[in-house]
């Protein structure tokens, strides 16, 4: 595998809280690579030491095969990884250039250049097929949860993003618009980025993923292709850890 990021060793402590132990994660370029874990494992707190949000007591991030420390998410978004969270970071007063340009507004002789990043956006948008908004004007407060998807992950790979990251990409959103999303991340795929995307949704994840990588209590309990699981060995690593193993209840002897 052409390995794009590799954490080795990765711990994780808020006071007396272990919320990662000796995480060992690969995400190859080109593929997509499934973060799957019930409430609490780590997913979270490990994408947020990827991009830059905590920093982690012991451990080792490579990027490209080379050691990197990534203390913030202008370090992460140097090194070209994106993360798109759960509530999409947009700005719904605002229209989709508006928002693709948020922070990073391009000028010309000391004012918005509207027609360069008009241009830019238009041809992001068209590039990841994005082709069911109506204005690229009009306000993100106006679109449907896969279309405001669809705009966050095209903000995110404007900037030559290598790994993007997708926090529940579909949480929320109905049949169509899930189906919406899951095709954006195979055009990802196919455009040679890498994406992790975490998600309960066991459909979701077997319909896009080439990789799964499961986390349980904190601890990285399985990572391989999808076609070495199925959806009942999954749900036996979320839930106990491994495979065949017996979890007693509290007030078990």
């Amino acid at each position: 595998m052409d390995e794009l990021l590799s954490i080795r060793g990765l711990h994780k402590r808020f006071g007396a809280v272990q919320a990662l132990t000796d995480v060992n994660l690969d995400v190859p370029a080109g593929q997509v690579t499934a973060l799957c874990g019930d409430n609490g494992a780590g997913k979270s707190v490990l994408i947020k030491c990827i991009a830059g949000t905590h920093q982690p007591e012991e451990g080792q991030i490579f990027w490209e095969g080379k050691p990197v420390h990534i203390r913030s998410a202008r370090d992460s978004s140097a090194l070209g990884i994106e993360t798109v969270y759960q509530d999409l970071a947009l700005s719904d007063n605002l229209d989709i250039v508006q928002n693709m340009f948020l922070g990073r507004e391009r000028t010309r002789y000391g004012l918005l250049d509207e027609n360069s990043m008009e241009k830019a956006a238009k041809e992001t948008l068209a590039g990841l097929h994005v082709t069911t908004v109506r204005s690229i004007r009009q306000p993100v407060g106006s679109l449907s949860g896969g279309q405001r998807q669809s705009v966050a992950v095209a903000k995110a790979v404007m900037w030559n993003s290598k790994l993007v990251i997708m926090d529940e990409p579909t949480a929320a959103l109905g049949v169509a618009q899930t189906t919406m999303v899951l095709d954006l991340i195979k055009r990802l795929r196919d455009r040679g980025l890498a994406v992790m995307v975490v998600s309960h949704n066991l459909n979701d994840v077997f319909a896009v993923a080439d990789r799964i990588a499961i986390l349980y209590l904190g601890r990285l309990a399985a990572q391989d292709a999808t076609s070495a699981f199925d959806r009942q060995s999954v749900v036996e690593y979320m839930t106990t850890g491994g495979l065949g193993v017996t979890t007693l209840r509290p007030d078990s002897k």
